[in-house]
This record gives structure tokens, sequence and C-alpha cells, in this order.
């Protein structure tokens, strides 16, 4: 069965215990090893129990098929149901999961992690037709799901990001839910340390008021603290985009995919400076100077970049903005649906729009 994004939070809670196996897949890992673990957890209380959590790759699934079924059926030995969990599957263990469905599954919980998996997968299919099956599609973040996590990780150390601090968090994270928790928990220790600005948490202490209320967390602290993480790498992507710069392109995608973000994670930091180009474009039609409309986005435009996005808010005009969008959009389209490396597919699409931005 598919499992629908309005009911994955249930689900994840209290699984189906007709289900014998959940496959998560899809292009935010960090979102899938966060799904998994929460899996994990309804059934042992540890992640790490040698007794009743076995961990496989696909591979090991592919070269020793009986082993899924073999390790499904055995009981523990300190009582209670447990986890056989799969890293890295693909496709080449299709027929190993057909055969295991079938023949109805066991008490214990099979949770399988996969990368990006399209419409005609074998193994994404298997798992949304059969009954004893679930599938979990794991994407990146959209804005109001990442406010979300902000809010909520903040939160939990009794912090709260001012609306610029937000926008910054917004625009610069994503990509990846784990990368997202792990600068959201340097940013709250740093807070917390009492080394941020004195208008934020670390000025008051890092904790809340007695009253309920949160501690801000702003700009400031936010630029000091994750300004130089994979967010400017990002940056670096989009600017170089932007620019027309090919070679600075090849190198700022290279260190972005090295870093672990994704390539829709990238077309999409791409897409949000393109869409902030448009923005203050439209400002400067409505008779604000560049500068000006620079200082009306918000987030402000970081110093260091102000010339560059100065120089390309005069290379690109709006209706060819509107083209680099749409090429944007149908790579994202490309790289969840067709199978082709999504890699090569977003570098090429970057390619294209680099080359329109130096054809004035």
């Amino acid at each position: 069965m598919k499992i629908s994004p309005s009911r994955i939070n249930q689900f994840l809670r209290q699984p189906d215990p007709k289900v014998a196996a959940v496959l998560l897949f899809g292009p935010d890992q960090g979102l899938v090893r966060e799904r998994a673990e929460e899996l994990v957890l309804t059934v042992v209380d540890d992640l790490a129990d040698p007794f009743r959590v076995a961990v496989f790759t696909g591979a090991d699934i592919k070269a020793d098929p009986p082993c899924l079924g073999d390790e499904a059926a055995q009981l523990s030995m300190t009582g209670g149901r447990r986890v056989i969990w799969v890293h890295e599957a693909t496709d080449g263990i299709s027929p190993t999961f057909e055969s295991f469905l079938d023949n109805g599954g066991h008490d214990n919980l099979v949770i399988v992690e996969a990368g990006t998996l399209g419409a005609q997968s074998s193994l994404r299919k298997l798992f949304e037709k059969s009954s004893k099956g679930a599938s979990i599609g794991c994407y990146e973040d959209d804005a109001k799901g990442l406010e979300t996590v902000i809010r909520q990780t903040l939160g939990r150390h009794g912090l709260s990001p001012t609306a610029e601090a937000r926008d910054f968090l917004v625009e610069n994270l994503g990509s990846d839910r784990r990368v997202t928790r792990s600068e959201l928990e340097k940013l709250a220790l740093y807070a917390l340390s009492g080394t941020a600005n004195g208008d934020g948490a670390g000025g008051a202490g890092g904790v809340g008021d007695g009253n309920g209320r949160n501690h801000p967390v702003g700009l400031e602290d936010v630029m000091a603290c994750i300004g130089d993480s994979a967010a400017m790498s990002l940056d670096s992507v989009a600017y170089a985009t932007a620019s027309g710069d090919s070679r600075g392109l090849d190198r700022a995608f290279e260190r972005a995919l090295m870093e672990g973000t994704s390539p829709i994670g990238i077309l999409r930091a791409v897409s949000r400076h393109l869409q902030r180009i448009q923005l203050a474009l439209g400002l400067v039609d409505g008779g604000a100077t560049f500068e000006k409309a620079m200082a009306g986005l918000k987030p402000q435009v970081i110093f260091k970049f102000k010339s560059d996005f100065k120089t390309q808010m005069k290379r690109w005009q709006k209706n060819r903005l509107a083209d680099a969008l749409e090429l944007i959009t149908e790579a994202e389209i490309d790289c969840k649906t067709t199978g082709f490396p999504a890699p090569a597919g977003c570098h090429r699409t970057l390619i294209r729009i680099a080359q329109a931005a130096r054809a004035r």
C-alpha cells in the first residue's frame, strides 16, 4: 500500500499491524533514515540492540535471498518482536521481496531504505500494490514543512527564530532532513552557550522566560553559526549559475554533492535564487533603485554577494527567468520519475541556465 503524505506521521507512530515490511525511499536520504529510525523505535527501545535489530544491505539480500525470510522468522532471545533493517535497497532485490510478501511475512518488522525510485521501479510498485507492504516517499521539505522542523527543533531548546532568521534558515536548509536537524542543533548549542549576540538567545541564557515564551535567535546568530556551512555551497552554485560562470558552477556543484546535498536540493536552491532576482526586478519595475530593491528582499542579500546580485539583476530579464525556472521544474520532475541519473540531469540543466545567463 502507498502511504499518503497526510497519513505518514500517524503510520510512523503506529504502523499497521498487518504490514510485514515498509519501504522508505526518495532523494532526501536524511529523511529516509529519520523515518526508518522512528519505525524501528516502535518495536525496540534501542536502535543498536544486537538481539532484536538485524542490519543488512541490499547487496547482502541479493547475494543470499533466503537470509531475509530466515531472519524474519527468527525469535528474539530476549523476547519481543525483532526488526530486520535493510539499507541501500535497489530493484535487484524485488524478486526476493515479492516472494517474502506473497508468503505473508512474519511477526517481525522489515524496514527497507532505498534512494530515489522512479514510478516504474519494480521494488516501489511491489510495495505499493502489496497488502503486506507499505511504501513511503521521502522528499525535501517545502517551505511550510521546513518552518515546522525549524520551530520544533529550536523550540525543544526554549528558542525561537526571529522572522529574518527563519527566512534565512528556510532559504538555506531543507535539502536533507538530517543535515537540517544537525545544523539546527548546532545553532541551538551556539545560542545556549551564551556566545550569541545580545538580542538573541545567548544574551538571555538561552532558556524560556517562565511565561511560556521562547527566547529569540536572530539573523546574526544564524549567520555566525551556520553561515559557513552547506548553505554557502548552495549559494555558490546559485550565484555561479545565475552569473553564467560555468567553471565556477562545476566546482561548486561538485562540492555541494560531496557535502551530501541532493540534486533536487541543488535545483531548488537555484530556483529560489532566480525567484529572488525575479522579485527584485519587479520592485525595480515599480520604481525602486537596484539598491532599494535588494534591500527589500527578505532575507536580505548577504553583503559579500551584493555586487554579484546587482550584476545578475542587470543581466536577467523576467521572461528569461521564467524560462529558466521552467527548466528547473522539468529537471526536478525528471529526477523523480525517469530513472536518469539525477546528478547528471541536474548539472545539465544548470549548465543550460548558465549559458542563457551569458547570452545577454
